[in-house]
């Protein structure tokens, strides 16, 4: 496991890469296919955050670097450059019962690009087709988070894979099985709702 120092080491040096896989490797997401440039400085700190959250380290002088690195980081239009970035960016400025301006953006950001079915599309672009792994992914990260609940329509994606359940490969179904449990989505006469 990834210790504070070894975290603190890595971002110093600009060892994203490393830093990313490293923080990766004991997570439940290592499984999954991120699709993520990890050389980039952002999905580095977001790991980081949520990791150094998860340790009880948000009090350490790295913890306001990473943190600093992400809000610099955020586009004009609320993302972070792609919408897996994006989910785990939001996700880390969550961390401890976090609020404000950049994640309110990222969620829009995020709510904007969902698509009138209920998830999102392969790339941030409105006009490209709908992606269900990359949709699963950020319903991973954030589906339990209220404020993400509140800002996208939760119930048309769950409805969404709840009708295309049978049409998922195998990884993509997998992930959604994982995301109804984490979640706590139940079906009721083919709509989804939160218990």
């Amino acid at each position: 496991m990834i210790t504070v120092r070894q975290i603190e080491r890595d971002w110093q040096s600009r060892a994203y890469g490393k830093l990313f896989t490293d923080l990766l490797a004991a997570r439940p997401e290592a499984a999954f296919r991120l699709g993520l440039d990890t050389s980039r400085p952002v999905p580095a700190a977001a790991l980081a955050i949520i990791r150094l959250d998860e340790l009880s380290q948000s009090h350490v002088k790295l913890y306001s670097q990473l943190i600093k690195a992400l809000l610099a980081a955020q586009e004009s239009d609320g993302g972070w450059g792609d919408l897996v970035a994006t989910a785990l960016c939001v996700r880390a400025l969550l961390c401890g019962n976090g609020n404000g301006v950049a994640i309110n953006r990222g969620l829009g950001y995020l709510a904007t690009l969902q698509k009138a079915e209920g998830i999102w599309p392969q790339a941030p672009i409105r006009r490209m087709p709908a992606d269900p792994y990359l949709s699963a992914l950020i319903l991973y990260q954030l589906g339990d988070q209220p404020a993400f609940q509140k800002a996208v329509r939760l119930a048309d994606a769950a409805n969404w894979f709840g009708l295309h359940e049978h049409t998922l490969d195998s990884e993509t179904r997998s992930l959604w099985h994982r995301i109804r449990v984490r979640c706590r989505l139940h079906p009721v006469d083919m709509a989804l709702s939160l218990c």
